[in-house]
């Protein structure tokens, strides 16, 4: 675990001076739209996802409070993905320049951006290689526990019973299933006995046979932060 110095933590709030609410539903940019900003999501649940020739939605990442969004906005003028709210959400945009200044003044915080990145792209190289290599049932569970274990990053009293917050149909666009397989395959999980479901939450009954089923990897678990530079203050 990584403790922010006063000085980090203030750069960090003057890169989140400004905020912009948004209901369920609305989208934060669309792909291809012109854009320059980049975002922190300081409540609520988003989501990144493209589309595909055939007109079908494949969603990318779930984001939960706490992540930038939009970083690859610091390299593309036209958006290469769309950013949805999937709840109420806070974001704070900010832009190219201010993000340019913290990097410089604060070479930690630029550090831990570069590992935040790393994360991503091992979590989306998972996704990618789910969607090709493992069955449905895999699929579905893997979505269940990172779900349950970014709830936990936020709540540290979050056990085995949380709100999933995602439609079967989101559920399938993140998975590359339609609803209706999302939906028997949910139901073989309860079947089988490793979750239950419930008003909108789900509960893991036997999480270590759901996480052998799944072949999920949690890619914050086991992180190398020795090599961060020191704080300038």
């Amino acid at each position: 675990m990584v403790v922010l110095t006063d000085m980090e933590y203030r750069a960090l709030e003057h890169l989140e001076q400004r905020e912009r609410h948004l209901r369920r539903g609305v989208t934060l940019q669309r792909e291809n739209d012109r854009v320059g900003e980049m975002f922190v999501l300081r409540s609520g649940r988003m989501m990144s996802s493209v589309l595909l020739d055939d007109g079908s939605r494949q969603i990318l990442r779930i984001h939960s409070a706490g992540d930038l969004l939009a970083v690859s906005n610091l390299i593309y003028d036209n958006a290469p993905e769309t950013i949805t709210a999937l709840s109420d959400c806070t974001v704070a945009p900010f832009e190219r320049a201010a993000l340019s200044a913290l990097l410089v003044a604060h070479p930690r915080l630029a550090a831990l951006i570069l590992v935040y990145n790393q994360i991503e792209r091992a979590a989306l190289t998972d996704r990618l290689a789910a969607l090709g290599r493992t069955s449905a049932k895999a699929r579905v569970a893997a979505i269940l526990i990172e779900m349950r274990n970014r709830a936990r990053m936020l709540d540290k009293s979050v056990g085995d019973s949380f709100v999933l917050g995602l439609t079967q149909e989101e559920i399938g666009d993140a998975t590359g299933l339609t609803a209706v397989h999302v939906n028997r395959m949910l139901r073989q999980l309860e079947d089988e006995g490793l979750i239950a479901r419930e008003a909108g939450r789900v509960r893991f009954r036997d999480e270590r046979a759901l996480a052998r089923s799944s072949n999920f990897v949690d890619r914050y678990e086991k992180l190398d932060l020795g090599w961060l530079p020191e704080s300038r203050g």
